[in-house]
């Protein structure tokens, strides 16, 4: 992931924020009755991108990720409308407790960007539900220069969305964030419509660290920096972030590790997972990573 790409990481203060005063009362609405989910991995699984990941011979490179990892933040549905038939191939390769989370196709988000997309949100959404049970959730990342005059845009394809698919947004622009009454009216929309409202940690855009939930659900978007000094650390306060949360209530955690260079997701993502596993007393299995690398 590129965006939010700097040159000096070691310039950047990676502290997470305090948390929105409202994140508290969305949480404590919900009444914890069901187990903690936890679903953890990368935004693909191309082995170009994952180098030395996979063990020499490996033939099906899904198969083999979604032995390792519970889940996915499937990126490549932005690009292409996948057919059902293509969906269902992907959820027979993966185990029964394995999630897929696509993003939204780009001529829906980025092309049309909202506008008179209700045929292509039916037949993105048609495909998409063929994950059956495997399906996590959609999330709706929109372009940087999508911005609050475009709310009524948002509104009306949330207002429309099939209920039946979990939904979570991403957007970008700076206004969305950095004007209180714009920031109000968007989180009202989400919280009306339980839609999840994603966290993006990147290095060169800290406001998209709102800290404010809409759901019990946090969907965080991790991007490291490629820069050993900070990942732990950053890796470390999360899990500290998401133990507070999960005390106030929170149900469901997705947390989906990115690199400007990918290949030490895998790795970043097993440490996360080990240290979640030590103060929330979950069992979530770790990936096998290769030596000398990070981790």
């Amino acid at each position: 992931m590129k965006f939010g790409k700097v040159d000096n990481p070691d310039h950047i203060d990676f502290t997470l924020p305090p948390d929105h005063p409202d994140t508290a009362a969305v949480l404590q609405k919900h009444q914890q009755t069901n187990p903690l989910n936890i679903y953890v991995g990368c935004a693909k699984w191309n082995r170009q991108d994952l180098k030395k990941f996979y063990p020499r011979g490996t033939k099906d490179e899904l198969a083999y990720y979604s032995s390792q990892f519970n889940s996915i933040e499937l990126n490549a549905t932005f690009y292409r409308m996948f057919d059902a038939k293509q969906i269902q191939n992907w959820k027979e390769k993966t185990p029964d407790d394995f999630k897929f989370f696509p993003k939204i196709n780009q001529s829906i988000s980025h092309m049309r960007r909202l506008i008179n997309v209700e045929q292509l949100t039916e037949i993105y959404c048609d495909n998409i539900v063929h994950f059956e049970e495997k399906l996590g959730m959609v999330f709706l990342q929109l372009h940087n220069n999508f911005g609050y005059k475009n709310f009524d845009r948002l509104a009306t394809f949330i207002e429309n969305f099939p209920k039946a698919v979990p939904l979570a947004t991403e957007v970008r622009h700076q206004e969305w964030f950095g004007d209180a009454e714009i920031a109000k009216a968007y989180y009202q929309l989400l919280e009306q419509h339980q839609v999840s409202n994603i966290l993006v940690d990147t290095a060169g855009r800290r406001d998209l660290l709102h800290m404010r939930l809409t759901t019990p659900t946090a969907f965080v978007r991790y991007v490291g920096a490629n820069h050993p000094d900070s990942e732990y650390k950053r890796l470390d306060d999360w899990v500290d972030h998401l133990e507070k949360w999960v005390d106030l209530g929170l149900q469901n955690i997705y947390f989906f590790v990115h690199q400007n260079l990918e290949k030490e997701s895998p790795t970043l993502s097993a440490y996360f997972i080990k240290k979640i596993n030590e103060r929330l007393g979950t069992q979530l299995k770790a990936p096998t990573v290769p030596a000398g690398t990070l981790f």
